[in-house]
């Protein structure tokens, strides 16, 4: 049983305005989280939906929404509240309608993300863990980008393939290049950048204003260069966008080389999130980063 009471009762605490639910429905698009729009009172709703105790799943996200709201760069659908009963977790978000994407919404995405990239913590990770897709993303402070970057992304996601039975070559490479991090990165240490963290092409749209919007994050505070490599994964952005990321905030030409190194902590994940399918992909990629070594 859906917990429509439990959270309607909530926005109406949340917001000081009363909000009785007179029409739902099921929206798709993710496969970690159920997705619904709520109607009521002439107001409307994004909610997302899961098991009892993700709720600190929520939260998180939720933080990490507000955190990009508040550095007045990109758009996000802004939290409302968020909660569970015995069943079910939950977070009602703003709900936001979308347009199209067009190139100068893609350029206005680059620039502002490169904005956002401007708004630096001076350290590595954030206040709290969070997770990136449904894996756990720990992000303990560290002064150092390389040791932040070997213990909590690279050296955790090799640990979970471990004990997923992933062992052999990915392991020993994976090792080595644990090893040798300090190659990639020759010159000064990155800033520590508001990341969103999980920027695919899923994860950004644009308003009916062609104004972008930014969600479901996992943010943290790094190297701005695993946001742009994580663009390029899975197919990556419009032209547009890069033409503007770059005019406002050039990247270094190690970039080239390090954003295979910041893709391969996605691929470890997708390993250990979805299966083997993704074992020769991250071999590969370990392969070839070692080989830029040597």
């Amino acid at each position: 049983m859906l917990p429509w009471s439990d959270i309607t009762a909530q926005i109406s605490n949340s917001t000081g305005l009363p909000f009785a639910m007179e029409k739902t429905a099921s929206i798709g698009g993710g496969c970690i989280n159920e997705a619904h729009r709520i109607e009521g009172n002439g107001r409307r709703f994004f909610v997302k939906l899961n098991h009892a105790d993700s709720l600190a799943m929520f939260e998180a996200e939720a933080m990490g929404l507000q955190e990009i709201y508040r550095s007045h760069t990109l758009r996000v659908p802004v939290p409302v509240c968020w909660g569970k009963n015995k069943s079910k977790a939950w977070l009602v978000l703003e709900y936001l309608e979308m347009g199209n994407v067009s190139s100068s919404g893609a350029a206005a995405l680059g620039a502002r993300l490169a904005a956002m990239h401007r708004i630096s913590s001076g350290k590595f990770g954030w206040v709290r863990d969070n997770t990136i897709g449904a894996t756990p993303q720990i992000n303990s402070y560290f002064p150092s980008w390389i040791q932040f970057w070997r213990e909590q992304r690279l050296g955790y996601q090799l640990q979970l393939a471990r004990v997923n039975g992933y062992t052999g070559k990915l392991q020993t490479q994976g090792e080595q290049l644990l090893v040798q991090l300090d190659f990639f990165f020759p010159g000064a240490e990155p800033v520590a950048s508001l990341l969103h963290g999980d920027l695919w092409s899923g994860n950004y749209s644009f308003d009916h204003a062609g104004q972008p919007v930014l969600f479901d994050p996992a943010i943290y505070y790094g190297d701005r260069e695993t946001d742009i490599a994580m663009t390029e994964l899975f197919g990556g952005f419009p032209a547009a966008f890069y033409a503007a990321y770059r005019e406002a905030y050039p990247l270094d030409p190690g970039y080239s080389t390090r954003k295979t190194l910041y893709n391969l902590y996605h691929i470890l994940n997708h390993l250990n999130l979805f299966g083997g399918g993704y074992l020769r992909q991250a071999e590969q990629m370990t392969s070839r980063l070692l080989a830029e070594i040597h």
